[in-house]
Formats: structure tokens, sequence, C-alpha cells
């Protein structure tokens, strides 16, 4: 996957430029790792963004992709787009985010279309003149970019009922009749894949057909592999750009001379993510969340800028305090506690 970078964020990628310096290019406070506006690839979300090239070459209009809270979706959709301003430079781009509305509203679900399509005033006007302002803005970013290609990702689509979709495939339908595919991605919780099926089972095949044809489990770091492939990123994305200064490097100079890397240490990562789930009886595999996972890496980088320049290296003993600081647990037990109430209430729907 390509990198990319837009407003100061940072997708993480390898750079083949070399740097001679000892003295770090930057100060230590404008480093994205600080500032906290850098992405990682993971294998989910390579295989989040293999479906949706997929779907594009194929011209596959709908496809949803569900799993877990706090794993790492929003962020996935983040780098995703960074990711195809390159790879797919005229295909038009929206994040649109899903709020929770105790009434499916025609209004509100148009207003938070107009707001991820960049309408300086929303809220203003009908729900028909919403639509047609919506078109319009599409249409207009259509020109711009010069192709009638539009993907759109909605986050938490779990939120949705009947009606939104049905507003969505208008939508859709509008845009075909003026020659403009729309791609919508459909990003939520496992209760999202639960839609899909209730929607096959009540036939109602024009939204599915149109909205949710492709779907795909999105997960977090399910193996030593896969959290070795995400700490090779820390080891061998530069910034700044053109420099051969590292993420790891920036902040444990003297350790990454002596031959240091923070992929050497997957297997150690993984056990001290093992040892704390078994250790709280969290439920099911251990699956590690994005964010966990990045505040892990963060907490051990920034707490050896110190000890790095006494020539102490990352050991177990880092490793395992920064995993029981980053928040895991308490992010687990969260979402064991969300699970449970909406199970409640789709037994108050059965």
């Amino acid at each position: 996957m390509s990198a990319a970078c837009l407003e100061r964020s940072v997708t993480m990628t390898r750079s083949i430029h070399r740097d001679s310096g000892d003295k770090r290019p930057i100060a230590r406070d404008l480093h994205p790792l600080e500032v906290g506006n850098y992405r990682i690839g993971t294998p989910a979300i390579e295989a989040f963004y293999d479906l949706v090239k997929s779907c594009i070459n194929h011209k596959i209009t709908g496809a949803l992709i569900y799993g877990p809270s706090r794993i790492g979706k929003t962020r996935a959709i983040e780098y995703l787009r960074l990711a195809m301003a390159q790879s797919f430079a005229k295909v038009t781009t929206y994040h649109v985010q899903a709020e929770h509305k105790p009434k499916h509203a025609e209004g509100p679900f148009f207003t938070s279309l107009l707001e991820a399509v960049g309408c300086p005033d929303p809220d203003k006007g009908s729900n028909p003149s919403k639509r047609l302002k919506l078109i319009d803005r599409i249409k207009d970013a259509c020109a711009r970019n010069g192709s009638g290609v539009v993907a759109m990702f909605f986050d938490e689509a779990q939120r949705y009922g009947e009606n939104e979709y049905e507003w969505l495939r208008d939508v859709h339908d509008h845009l075909d009749r003026i020659n403009i595919r729309l791609f919508t991605f459909l990003i939520g919780q496992e209760e999202l894949h639960a839609v899909k099926t209730a929607f096959q089972q009540a036939h109602k095949t024009q939204i599915v057909a149109r909205l949710m044809v492709e779907e795909l489990r999105f997960h977090g770091l399910r193996d030593p592999a896969d959290t070795a492939t995400c700490l090779d990123s820390y080891d061998t994305t530069c910034f700044p750009r053109g420099t051969d200064w590292s993420f790891t490097r920036f902040f444990i100079p003297n350790a990454v001379r002596s031959g240091y890397r923070l992929a050497h240490d997957a297997q150690l990562l993984w056990n001290a993510f093992e040892e704390v789930h078994n250790k709280n009886g969290l439920p099911g595999e251990l699956e590690i969340p994005m964010e966990s996972f990045a505040r892990a890496v963060e907490i051990m980088l920034k707490g050896c800028w110190d000890a790095d320049a006494k020539h102490e290296r990352p050991d177990q003993s880092r490793w395992v305090a920064a995993v029981k600081a980053c928040g895991y647990v308490q992010a687990r037990l969260a979402v064991r506690k969300e699970m449970a109430v909406a199970a409640g209430r789709a037994l108050e729907i059965a």
C-alpha cells in the first residue's frame, strides 16, 4: 500500500534515503509519534484495501466491514483514504459518521451526508433540497477530480435502520442516472452483519444488492507475525521524509545503532498482551486492538528516551509495563459491557 502525507498526517512506509548525521533532525515535540498524527498499515487494513480495490475494479457497488468495537476500524478508514488519494487519485472519497438518532428521520441523515461532503450549511433547507445539494456537491467534486467514481465510507453503520439504507439507495440510483458510480463501504460493529442477514431473510434485495454485496470481518493483531509486521513499520518508516531517521531510531538511536529493531521483540510484546488477557479472564482468543498496540509502542519508545542515552536497550520488563499502562484491559472490559447491552437490546427486539 502506498503512503500518503496529508495535513501533517503520516502514513507509514519505508524510506530508501540515507542521512549520515547523528543529530536528530527535528525537535521531539514535533515528531508524529509525539503529536499522534501517524497511521500504521496492518494485515487487517491490507485486507480492507484489497476489498476496496476489488469492488472498484469489478464494479461491485457495496460492501460491509464489521468487527469488535475499538479494534481500529475508524483509523483504517483514515488510512485508506490517504492511500486512495495516491493509488486512486481520481476517485472522490468521503468519510460519513453515522450518528445515534432515537428517530430515524430523513433530515438528520442527509445533514450528516452533507457534512461529509463539505457543505458549509448542512442543516439548511428542506429534505428535498438537502438531497439536491448532496447530489450537486458530489457531481462538482467528480468533475474536479476527472472521474465519475465515488467511494463513501460509513462509520458505525450498525446505527442505521432500514430507512437510512433506503435513502442511501435512492442517492445511489440518482447518481447512477447521471453517470456517477457510488461505492458504499459500510463499517460497523458485529451486529452490522446481522443487519445484512435480516435484510436477506426479509427479501430486501434492493438494499443488499446495492449496498451489501461483499463482506469482510475486520480484526486486530491475531498472532506474533501480525505484531512483527506492525512493529516493522516503526523500524522502516522515516520522518522527516528523505532522511534515515526511522521512528525507532528517533527515540532510541543508540539501540538502533547496535542492531536493535522493534520487530525483534514481536514475541515479547505478544506475550505481554497474552499475559494480561489471560490474567484478567478476558473472553475469547487474544486479538490486539490497533489503539492498544500503538499506545503500548508509544509508551515504550517514549519511556526509553533517557534510558537509551545510557545505552540501555528495551527489554521484556519495559514491554510488560507498557502493555499494563496502555489501557487494553479497560478497553476490553468496556467492550464486553457494550456487547452485553447490545445483546439485551436484541432480546427485547426479538
